[in-house]
């Protein structure tokens, strides 16, 4: 009993390889690098940070100081000591292209990526 045909594993070798250059483009050549790294707390930004200039080193939000993220040499920042019990932000890894973004729930803290062009003020989306 035979499950695949050899044009079946052409068929599926092929979408794997078109899935992978599509994820290579959008990752390295369709995604802006970030420029901005935005910290909330409770809905009100504490930090505004630029990824190009900034400094290698770790800080911590005022009236936070278990929570702790680390800035890196490549313009990029994480979260890296929360004492949340999932730890799904320092999961999340290191975020540094546009439109990324990580949150600390339990610590109602919003850490997100934005590029020059989205500097706009207002909503993102209205529903009537």
């Amino acid at each position: 009993m035979k499950y695949m045909r050899k044009a079946d594993v052409v068929l599926i070798a092929a979408l794997v390889v078109s899935a992978l250059v599509f994820w290579f483009l959008n990752r390295y050549f369709l995604t802006k690098k970030g420029v901005y790294a935005e910290v909330y707390h409770d809905s009100a930004q504490v930090y505004r940070i630029d990824l190009s200039t900034a400094k290698e080193g770790s800080f911590s939000i005022p009236g936070e100081p278990n929570v702790v993220f680390q800035l890196y040499a490549d313009g990029s920042i994480a979260f890296i000591k929360a004492n949340c019990p999932d730890k799904v932000c320092i999961r999340s890894g290191r975020l540094k292209y546009a439109g990324q973004f990580a949150a600390c729930l339990p610590n109602k803290i919003l850490l997100k990526i934005i590029s020059e062009e989205e500097e706009r003020e207002g909503p993102d989306l209205i529903i009537e």
